[in-house]
């Protein structure tokens, strides 16, 4: 007889008896879901057949060191309770047409999610006729900041390219592209994680100059923020050379200061201490700096013209008036504050006085713009008709005891050291907010620079 048993248990489908004893009580779940961080998010649980579980045992467990929640006898038991969960978990309604407990809906409403939440969360549920458990898988995510651009321009007209963003969760994608194809970058790709979770990433590329360049970063199921730059060419910078000869200046390499006096025409500034500098120009567009603060330990130079000049050789002639009827253009700086010196001069406002001075000359569109560089902005232009050729223009002023110094690309060999522009280190940095401040020429130079961002 015990034979024949044991040859009818073999016909008999696999755990029918036993699980018929523990389906009594069955749990079921929906999972995954997903929750933005700092939001409220309910894990479906609940008993099937739907059955009142008001009497029931309710767990819910990360790990079974600490119960995130837990519910016996018609009450909450906190004593033993996950800490971080403290204030943030209760029962919640699964859907919208559920009755909560006295339906077997035992799902868990988390608030306030944390990056940290994200994983898998356990249903447990008991009662004197079984018990069964299932996992919900918990996803959390945090969309970061739109991409910051920067650009740092290198050798052979190519750009440093470099796109960062934080404040995301999952470890996000970033994906560079040039309008037409993804580009791959052959720099590096870096991740970082902030004390809260939330996670970093950067990225560098270099590019040619003359190329559309965007920076995407996303996670998934999520749209993708960006930022693009168009970069159609760079901006001709030039070297300037400073006119020796002048008898009431000192010229030191690319350094130039006041002869220190007396002056035959009084201590008030005039071209009796301008110099030019060469090559002159007669078409294009054409861009130099010029410090006002070479050294730490001097304060801000106050005195000082800087711009443009028709004249190769200027006059020193007491009655020689340097405006732009006569063929000079320029900013000019007193302890007053700065001016153009247009008829009669013009004031300009400003909120703090620039290190070092920009000057852009595009020639043929009759258009000279100064700019503050260390602030990435704009001072003021002028525009005019440039006839012949034009030769840029310094004046370190009398009895200021600052220096003035024309920066130079590096060269091998050169006179003036290894010392490059300041703007060539000023970052492009692309916010919504300040688009217009991004780097130097930005506004002015759209011949060059067409900037979009898109969030």
């Amino acid at each position: 007889m015990r034979i024949h048993l044991v040859s009818l248990f073999r016909f008999i489908p696999r755990c029918s008896i036993l699980c018929d004893i523990f389906k009594l009580l069955e749990v079921l779940v929906r999972t995954p879901v997903s929750v933005r961080r700092g939001h409220t998010i309910t894990l479906p649980c609940w008993n099937n057949p739907p059955q009142s579980a008001d009497s029931l045992e309710v767990s819910w467990y990360r790990n079974y060191d600490a119960p995130i929640m837990s519910y016996r006898g018609k009450k909450f038991e906190n004593a033993s309770q996950d800490a971080s969960y403290v204030g943030r978990v209760s029962f919640g309604l699964k859907d919208a047409a559920s009755a909560g407990l006295t339906e077997g809906d035992v799902s868990l409403k988390l608030e306030k999610a944390t990056v940290k939440d994200a994983g898998d969360y356990i249903c447990y549920v008991s009662s004197e006729r079984g018990y069964d458990r299932a996992t919900v898988s918990l996803s959390v995510t945090e969309v970061g900041t739109s991409p910051l651009l920067s650009a740092v321009w290198e050798e052979d007209n190519m750009l440093n390219m470099s796109c960062e963003s934080e404040g995301w969760y999952p470890t996000p994608y970033l994906r560079w592209s040039d309008g037409k194809q993804l580009l791959q970058s052959t720099r590096s790709l870096r991740y970082s994680e902030d004390s809260s979770g939330l996670q970093s990433v950067h990225s560098w590329l270099l590019v040619s100059s003359s190329s559309e360049v965007s920076c995407s970063v996303g996670i998934f199921d999520e749209e993708p923020k960006e930022a693009r730059v168009r970069l159609k060419s760079p901006p001709l910078i030039v070297n300037v050379t400073l006119q020796t000869g002048n008898p009431h200046v000192k010229i030191k390499g690319c350094i130039v200061r006041d002869g220190g006096g007396p002056f035959p025409d009084g201590d008030g500034v005039t071209c009796l201490t301008a110099v030019t500098g060469t090559r002159g120009f007669s078409s294009g567009q054409h861009y130099w700096e010029v410090s006002l603060r070479i050294y730490d330990n001097v304060p801000l130079k106050e005195s000082w013209w800087v711009g443009v000049t028709s004249r190769a050789v200027l006059p020193t002639e007491s009655d020689f008036s340097p405006t732009t009827s006569n063929g000079c253009w320029f900013l000019s700086s007193s302890p007053d504050g700065l001016q153009f010196n247009m008829e009669p001069s013009v004031s300009l406002p400003v909120s703090s006085r620039p290190q070092t001075v920009g000057v852009f000359l595009d020639y043929d569109h009759g258009k000279l713009s100064f700019y503050n560089v260390e602030e990435g902005c704009l001072i003021s232009s002028l525009t005019t008709t440039f006839k012949g050729e034009i030769f840029p223009l310094f004046n370190p002023g009398k009895g200021d005891i600052s220096s003035m110094k024309v920066l130079q690309r590096e060269e091998p060999g050169g006179s003036c050291g290894t010392k490059v522009f300041v703007s060539d280190i000023i970052s492009l940095h692309l916010k919504p907010f300040c688009i217009y401040k991004s780097m130097l020429l930005v506004n002015s130079l759209r011949n060059y620079w067409d900037l979009s961002h898109v969030s």
